[in-house]
C-alpha cells in the first residue's frame, strides 16, 4: 500500500468533499460492493483512503494506490 504525502491528501480532500457523490470502478476485495455502486463521500483520512456511504450499506473505503471511484455528481 502507498502511502502519499500531504500535498496528494490535500488535492484528494479537494477533488472529493465531504457530501460529494462517487461511483466504484475497482476494488479488489472479497467483501467490496459491486463495481458501479454509488455512495456519499464522507471524508478523506490522513492515510488518503476515501470514506464513503455506499448505497448498499458497505463502509469499505476506497483505498489510496489501490482502488479506483469516480465522481458522478
Amino acid at each position: 500500500m502507498k502511502i502519499p504525502n500531504m500535498e496528494v491528501i490535500r488535492r484528494l480532500r479537494e477533488q472529493y468533499p465531504c457530501g460529494c457523490r462517487v461511483e466504484l470502478v475497482h476494488m479488489d476485495d472479497v467483501q467490496a460492493p459491486p463495481k458501479g455502486t454509488k455512495g456519499t463521500v464522507l471524508g478523506v483520512d490522513d492515510a488518503g483512503s476515501i470514506m464513503v456511504k455506499w448505497e448498499n450499506g458497505c463502509g469499505l473505503n476506497v483505498v489510496y494506490g489501490e482502488d479506483i471511484c469516480r465522481r458522478c455528481d
